[in-house]
């Protein structure tokens, strides 16, 4: 083998090991979504911050369904998920969301 097809075998390793890094870092990301929900009689609302399951982070009808079914099962009724995120904003969101910083 000659050097150019021995520096391309090495390039095309290095950039093979670096594609599959960055899938990795990607797939261990965390996803979360603040929202909002309320209770009838008496009224009741709640903001909240819940880790999501979905692929990809962020806010749509699937999002919804999975906040909407795991806060209905204590009878609250989804208002509105505010915006979905990563691990890097949880933590500014903390004190806002009370008890409800991922509760569910």
């Amino acid at each position: 083998m000659g050097p150019n097809v021995t520096f391309m075998k090495q390039t095309t390793q290095t950039l093979a090991a670096c594609v599959l890094a960055l899938c990795a870092t990607s797939a261990d990301a965390r996803c979360f979504a603040d929202y909002k929900a309320k209770q009838d009689e008496p009224l009741r609302l709640h903001y909240g911050v819940i880790e999501l399951m979905i692929d990809p982070c962020e806010v749509s009808p699937a999002v919804e369904k999975d906040v909407s079914s795991r806060i209905g099962a204590d009878g609250w009724a989804l208002l509105q998920i505010v915006s979905t995120f990563d691990e890097s904003e949880v933590e500014g969101k903390r004190d806002d969301a009370g008890d409800y910083f991922l509760r569910y």
